[in-house]
């Protein structure tokens, strides 16, 4: 870490200093220069300011015993033992990444009676599986799940993390990193890890508009979520290997504030992320009576609907079929894409479809680069011949 060190002695005119300043962070408390929250550490100060009014001083950084910890944690995400399928998807990742170091992979199972439910994660290649089936622990209440997960930490020293971006993967995740004063890196789309352990996170930041490299080479463990659909699950395969391990933890850490006075489940809906095929409208729709074009497609298709976030704002369409980073991730066989032009945003959030086709008037559209078929053209016109060509082929 550095800090900037203000010697107050040495500030002849404290007006001039505050000018040097561009982003108003040098203030004036009663006759005393102080930093505020604002500075962003350019150091515009020390290089322009009197001569030794203000110091940037690099602090000392305590190296962590990387050796210590050993292997790539997954989080299993499930409900009332009901693995989710993001979990086999970070199991798949935890393998490549563990692979290159020559680590072993954990999984770390909580909940009430999910102890025969863990030998299923030993079809896709973890090593051990840790399971804590508690009473305690029959319903997500983030105070015992917190306990129980940093208590495994504590015993095995995982060097990295993966956990869901769930619900319930984005409240626990959070906890767990301020508790071990770590790093957490929320909704990565790339993992890579060196040869020294260090986690190589990577995912979309300024709204879109760069890929940043997150690194936390000084603390362990390392966390970082990644969305649904985002890897690759491996496949099941029928042999087990590796080992169940039963866990006990003392009762007193699994109390909580929170009691769970009634369970009521949800109504199943079938969404955008599951989806098989889908059609999306973006920018390039002129009014919202012009989706049922588009709507229509998708039926046809036995599709679902999807867009892209103008169309949300607009209130045309319900924020759930919304793809993107600030929407839903997708993964179908087959993907539409209908006057959308591909901004990072969007493309974040189904580039890794198995076939994408896009229709976009502009010829030079960022969504010709991650498309596998195009046309240029405007969709009024391409849509209504798609749709009479489809209905006459399911006719003949």
């Amino acid at each position: 870490m550095a800090k900037l060190v203000v010697n107050q002695e040495k500030i002849i005119n404290i007006e001039e200093l505050m000018k040097v300043c561009p982003f108003g962070a040098i203030e004036n408390n009663n006759g005393t220069v102080e930093i505020s929250g604002a500075c962003k550490m350019c150091k515009l100060c020390v290089k322009k300011g009197p001569k030794g009014a203000v110091e940037y001083i690099e602090e000392a950084i305590e190296e962590i015993d990387k050796s210590a910890w050993k292997g790539i944690g997954v989080y299993v995400d499930h409900v009332d033992g009901d693995i989710h399928p993001v979990t086999y998807e970070l199991i798949g990742k935890a393998r490549e990444l563990a692979g290159k170091i020559n680590h072993p992979v954990y999984a770390v199972f909580v909940g009430k009676n999910i102890s025969h439910k863990a030998e299923e994660l030993l079809h896709y290649g973890v090593d051990k599986v840790f399971v804590y089936d508690e009473e305690e622990l029959k319903y997500f209440r983030i105070e015992p799940y917190t306990a129980a997960f940093e208590d495994f930490i504590k015993k095995v020293k995982p060097t990295a993390l993966l956990v869901g971006a769930t619900t319930i993967g984005r409240s626990l995740a959070p906890r767990i990193a301020a508790r071990f004063k770590t790093g957490l890196t929320a909704d990565c789309t790339i993992l890579d890890i060196k040869e020294n352990t260090d986690l190589v996170q990577i995912r979309p930041a300024f709204g879109g508009n760069i890929m940043a490299q997150i690194v936390t080479p000084n603390s362990r463990p390392q966390l970082a979520t990644v969305r649904y659909k985002v890897m690759t699950a491996p496949k099941r395969s029928k042999e087990i290997k590796g080992e169940i391990v039963p866990c006990r933890i003392d009762k007193e850490k699994l109390k909580s504030g929170i009691t769970a006075l009634e369970i009521k489940k949800k109504a199943s809906e079938v969404g955008i992320s599951d989806a098989e095929v889908i059609v999306a409208a973006g920018r390039g729709i002129k009014s919202e009576k012009d989706l049922d074009m588009v709507k229509e497609l998708a039926k046809v298709l036995n599709a679902e609907f999807a867009c892209t976030r103008p169309l949300i704002e607009a209130g045309w369409v319900d924020a759930k079929r919304q793809i993107g980073l600030s929407g839903r991730t997708v993964r179908p066989r087959l993907i539409i894409a209908c006057g959308i032009s591909g901004a990072v945003q969007f493309t974040a959030g189904m580039n890794n479809s198995e076939y994408i086709f896009a229709i976009n008037t502009d010829e030079k559209a960022p969504i010709f680069k991650v498309a596998h078929y195009g046309v240029v053209g405007n969709m009024y016109e391409i849509i209504p011949q798609l749709l009479e060509k489809i209905k006459m082929d399911k006719e003949a």
